[in-house]
């Protein structure tokens, strides 16, 4: 299960690179140039996904498009990887996967926090537990 959020890039007439995202209405940005635009739009989506984590909210998976126009972003990791626990945990209770980790709810809990940065360990461990495997790739 990728995190990656397609995003459409315009120039506008007054040379601006405007970034919005087609699954979060809410998450758009701008940029002078194409890496400034890019930068922001990470920020953005890192933001607007925190913040819908925070309210508790729901946030749909990334469309899957195939488009050369649209850029596929991925959120700070500590925000893929609550985004990911949460739903890959389904319908299993926090306190059914803290009894699964051998440890405590709050810890449980931690892992679907987006300004908590869990170990690798422990994610594998989660990941594990869900029935999962947890995989890495630097792009």
């Amino acid at each position: 299960m990728k995190t990656l959020f397609p995003a459409k890039m315009e120039l506008d007439e007054s040379g601006m690179y405007f970034v919005r995202f087609l699954d979060l209405e809410e998450a758009v940005t701008e940029g002078e140039t194409l890496e400034e635009a890019l930068f922001n739009a990470r920020e953005v989506l890192t933001l607007t996904l925190e913040a819908r984590m925070d309210e508790g909210m729901d946030i749909p998976f990334p469309s899957e498009i195939a488009d050369e126009k649209i850029h596929l972003i991925a959120p700070a990791a500590r925000v893929q990887a609550a985004f990911l626990v949460h739903h890959c945990r389904g319908d299993k209770s926090l306190a059914d996967l803290a009894r699964a980790l051998e440890t405590s709810w709050p810890a449980v809990k931690r892992l679907e926090n987006p300004h908590h940065s869990p170990t690798l360990k422990i994610l594998e461990k989660a990941a594990a537990s869900l029935g999962k495997k947890l995989v890495l790739s630097f792009e």
